[in-house]
């Protein structure tokens, strides 16, 4: 039930929403939009200690939030039985599904590199930004809310390239036909898939502090806005994407990048 007209606010019955890197950056703003709206947070990331600040850190700010850290690697197919594990203790089944969790090679970035090099960079690429999105949904379909959501997170990249030998870009691309068939898959089920493809957003894990200074001044610049992304900016955009008014948006790639990359 929505408040008024214009208003997102979902119904105040406790949805389970599931959010993958949520230890940081855009994925944890996420799980704390989500908090904010008296929903349970189920929050994902590797790194427990991260993960258990993150859920103190929403605790702290969100008054009655109801949140739970779970350390799992989501590109391991194992995960996806563990996490189920845990959905179904809930007793509730998935409202939404967001997979914010992905990350930069170490290597992208090298002008020139062997072969075994760009093997290396392009798997890493595709398991830390493909792998986690899909053994994630694959695993949680089954508990998945007819009429539920899933949001993935691609990246400008996919439109543009991205540095080294682009096995980031294309990592992120690759989520775009996922996308496109989960939409077509589970539309008889009311269940929307979309993902959402930021530009540069400050305040990230994403380059692990190595963005120079210069890089990030021309990032800036590019846009039309003048300013960097805020992962609240992102967050609102995949909570929207999870609501009533949202419900009707499926098989989209929904670009948020301050105009730094027009729409296509």
């Amino acid at each position: 039930m929505i408040r008024n007209n214009t208003s997102l606010e979902c119904s105040t019955l406790s949805r389970l929403i599931v959010v993958t890197g949520a230890s940081a950056g855009i994925g944890k703003a996420t799980a704390k939009r989500f908090a904010e709206n008296n929903d349970k947070v189920l929050l994902i990331a590797r790194q427990e200690k991260r993960l258990t600040q993150a859920a103190e850190e929403i605790e702290s700010s969100v008054p009655g939030a109801d949140v739970e850290p779970l350390a799992l690697d989501m590109s391991d197919a194992g995960s996806a039985e563990v996490l189920q594990s845990h959905v179904r203790a809930t007793g509730l089944p998935v409202s939404g599904l967001l997979c914010c969790a992905g990350a930069v090679p170490q290597s992208e970035g090298a002008d020139t590199q062997d072969v075994k090099s760009v093997l290396t960079e392009w798997r890493e690429a595709y398991r830390a930004n493909v792998m986690t999105s899909v053994v994630a949904v694959e695993g949680l379909l089954p508990l998945m809310a007819d009429g539920g959501s899933i949001v993935l997170y691609s990246s400008i990249a996919a439109y543009r390239g991205s540095g080294g030998t682009g096995g980031y870009g294309a990592a992120k691309a690759a989520l775009h036909s996922y996308v496109h068939t989960l939409a077509t898959r589970l539309g008889s089920r009311g269940i929307s898939a979309n993902a959402i493809a930021p530009g540069y957003v400050a305040d990230t894990d994403l380059f692990g502090g190595r963005l120079p200074a210069a890089r990030e001044t021309m990032l800036v610049r590019q846009t039309a806005l003048g300013r960097a992304g805020d992962p609240v900016d992102v967050a609102e955009l995949g909570f929207y994407l999870c609501s009533k008014p949202g419900g009707y948006v499926t098989s989209q790639i929904l670009q948020i990048n301050g105009g730094s990359h027009h729409g296509v």
